[in-house]
Order: C-alpha cells, then structure tokens, then sequence
C-alpha cells in the first residue's frame, strides 16, 4: 500500500550572510568619488546618474527616498533640500553644497520629479539597483555594491568626522538612536586618544 498523505517539504532558499557577498556594507569617500566619476562618463545619462549618486550618499537617501524625491523639495535659491522619510523615519532640512547644486541644476525639466528617464518618468528602485551595480563595475570596486550601501556610507563618514551620535540620528532620519550607534561602533578615531604617548 502506497502512503497518500501530503507532505510538505521546505524548499525556501536561505541568503547567506552579508559578508559573504561583500568584505563591508559601506564606501569609503574615495570609493564614492570613483562611482561617481564612473557614472559621470557612462552614457547620455551620465550627468543624472553621478547626481542620484551624490544625493543619495550627502544626504542618506534610501532608494526609495531618491526616486520619489520631487523638485517641490528642492530649494536651490536657498541651497534646501526637504528630506522626506520613508519607514516612518524624521523628516528633516538638510543643506545643499556647492556639488549638489552644480549637480541639480541641469536636471530641472517638465516633470516634477527631480530623477527621471528619459520617457519622463520618475526613475524606480530597480532602475538605482542596477545603475549603481552596472556603476561599481565600471569604477571597479573590489566587491559588488547595492544602492543602501551609500546610506550607511553616509553614516560611517559622518560618525569618523565625529559627529554626535543625536544629530547624526536625526540627519539619517532614525527615530531609534540604536539604528545609528552602529555607525559609531565601527569609527576608528573613537579610540584615538585613549593613549597619550
């Protein structure tokens, strides 16, 4: 006699752990620079991609962030960018620099939305994912990179030029202050003066 009963066999796939992929999950600042210079000179939309790329790491944007983000939030005038959160994170005025103006300036057009295709269309998540991975080969990066990993580059830059753990919350938009200690964790100059030779 044949057993007619179901099973139910498990067959989801696990990912593996981050360093698997990848020795870390942030850029260094020269790392960013070469992803953005490698942007600058890939194709007709060179100038657009190397702006998402600043933007994205200056200001801490997710994916998300950047490809919503509308010119309504934009002050050029003023040197304002209006940051709005996703994930229920603070929303926040951050300052726009000399570099990201020069990089904005350009991309204004019809469309309210500041990142677009060339149909006119707001850019998507998907679209950041495969630019920035097509990006980091072109740069060369020693390891393959994804669109947060900006995000956390932001923080590990701002947390080594020793900015307090409170503002650099409310900069990245965390309303938990353990959501950014990890950028603190890992800063090197946080144990500099522990001995005075």
């Amino acid at each position: 006699m044949t057993d007619t009963s179901s099973t139910t066999v498990n067959r989801t796939l696990r990912r593996l752990p981050n360093s698997a992929y990848r020795v870390r999950e942030y850029l260094t600042e020269k790392e960013v620079d070469r992803l953005i210079e490698a942007a600058r000179k890939r194709g007709r939309n060179g100038p657009r991609d190397a702006a998402a790329i600043l933007l994205a790491y200056r200001h801490g944007l997710r994916a998300q962030e950047l490809c919503a983000l509308r010119w309504a939030q934009v002050d050029l005038r003023n040197g304002r960018l209006h940051v709005n959160r996703a994930k229920g994170g603070i929303e926040s005025v951050h300052p726009l620099h000399g570099p990201e103006l020069r990089a904005l300036r350009p991309l204004q057009g019809q469309s309210p939305y500041v990142f677009t295709t060339e149909a006119g269309t707001p850019v998507t998540t998907a679209w950041f994912l495969r630019m920035i991975q097509r990006t980091g080969r072109a740069a060369r990066l020693p390891f393959s990179i994804h669109p947060h990993m900006l995000r956390h580059s932001t923080g590990y830059k701002l947390a080594n030029q020793g900015e307090d753990t409170r503002s650099l919350a409310h900069y990245l938009g965390h309303r938990n202050l353990q959501s950014t200690a990890r950028y603190t964790a890992l800063a090197p100059d946080r144990f500099a003066k522990f001995w005075k030779d």
